[in-house]
């Protein structure tokens, strides 16, 4: 095990690695393109906490998402923080939200459990779209202030890298720790955990709040990537894609949401540029998941190196 997690360091280091040589070829398109899979492999992250780890499939994680970038945004915009402040004052607020839901959510299970956080997650959303004077409502909040230091875009993309690398870490910490055993363990048998002593909704509400924490961060750094953030970021179909990131990268490894969330934000931009019948292909790839790749592109990546060591 202790080789597996070493393998899995060095491994990180080498993307890492590759990540800082991304603006070193030249390339703005790509500096940008790198820039919002970074962002939304985080928020992927996020849900596989949820998902993966707890069992808990929600419909409305793009709501922690939002408020995270709608807080940052008005803090920084509006009040004029420093970003010092604005960023962890803003993920402070989307903990603090899925702290408040998770409380409501935790006490109902399978498909009750993801109708509420569905619920809730539109709530998040009519309240964006409602309360103009804040959110600029469907016109969304735009011209956001920020910081000289980050305002050039290979400057945000070392600060997007530096902050989703140090996310991604305080996951993986978090993710393999006694926390994330015991996790496992309710997700695989509630009743047989809180037989032995566990409690089982403490841990599933810390386990919501991590996840919501963790997509507000993400959320922050897309309002500041985007310089603005709009009411679509709230609603389902948001929380829908990034469940399809989680799904195609593979629930049950802890990269897995990342490199799904790579290789589908990477299709979303290409396949745009072609034609504007995305959600059919969208709704195909999740359809060939679900009938072919159950354990996503790291459960195929398994099965085939599994059937190469039999050969040799």
């Amino acid at each position: 095990m202790q080789g597996k997690y070493k393998a899995t360091f060095w491994l990180s280091v080498v993307l890492v690695a590759l990540l800082l040589l991304v603006p070193a070829l030249g390339s703005k398109y790509l500096v940008d393109l790198t820039t919002e899979i970074m962002i939304y492999a985080l928020f992927a992250l996020s849900l596989n906490v949820l998902i993966g780890y707890s069992g808990n499939i929600s419909f409305g994680h793009a709501a922690y998402f939002a408020i995270g970038g709608y807080a940052c945004a008005i803090f920084l915009t509006t009040y004029e923080w420093p970003l010092i402040i604005s960023m962890p004052a803003a993920i402070v607020l989307a903990g603090l939200a899925a702290a408040f839901v998770g409380y409501f959510c935790i006490r109902l299970t399978d498909i009750y459990f993801s109708m509420l956080t569905l619920a809730f997650g539109m709530l998040v959303w009519a309240v964006a779209f409602k309360w103009r004077g804040v959110t600029g409502g469907d016109d969304g909040f735009v011209g956001v202030a920020v910081p000289e230091f980050i305002g050039d875009r290979y400057a945000f993309f070392y600060f997007t890298l530096t902050v989703v690398a140090l996310s991604t870490g305080l996951l993986w910490l978090i993710c393999h720790s006694a926390f994330g055993r015991t996790l496992v363990a309710v997700r695989e048998n509630r009743m047989r955990a809180s037989f032995v002593g566990v409690d089982t909704r403490r841990l599933r509400l810390t386990a919501f709040v991590v996840a919501g924490t963790f997509a507000g961060i993400a959320g922050s750094l897309f309002a500041m990537y985007n310089r603005g953030v709009y009411v679509e970021s709230a609603f389902w179909t948001e929380s829908g894609q990034v469940l399809i990131m989680t799904l195609l990268g593979g629930l049950y490894s802890f990269f897995g949401p990342a490199l799904g969330a790579a290789v589908l934000y990477t299709l979303q931009v290409g396949i745009n540029q072609y034609t504007e019948y995305w959600p059919v292909v969208l709704g195909t790839i999740l359809l060939i998941i679900i009938m072919f790749l159950p354990n996503g592109l790291v459960g195929l990546a398994q099965k085939i190196s599994a059937q190469f060591s039999r050969r040799t």
